[in-house]
């Protein structure tokens, strides 16, 4: 009774979506979730990627779904302003 319509279940299960590959350490990333925020990519924490100020200062983490790569535009930006904290002494 119940053998007579059975079938095998041939489909298979959707592909997982596979982790977004990190960057490379020191590469210049775009945060979205935080107002466009600039940072070095640090490095991988569980499902997180840590960030950290390009002039310095206290790591934060976001989701990769977030993250993007910087503009040059942005590198520049960002690079500029280190360097003329650096100059008033603000920075190492």
């Amino acid at each position: 009774m119940y053998d007579e319509n059975a079938r095998p279940n041939t489909r298979q299960p959707p592909p997982t979506p596979s982790p977004a590959p990190s960057p490379a350490l020191g590469t210049l990333m775009v945060d979205t979730s935080r107002d466009n925020r600039v940072g070095e990519f640090r490095g991988v924490a569980g499902f997180y990627w840590s960030l950290r100020p390009v002039g310095g200062g206290i790591e934060w983490e976001v989701e990769p779904r977030y993250v993007r790569p910087a503009l040059l535009m942005e590198q520049l930006r960002a690079r500029t302003a280190r360097l003329n904290a650096r100059s008033r002494g603000e920075v190492l």
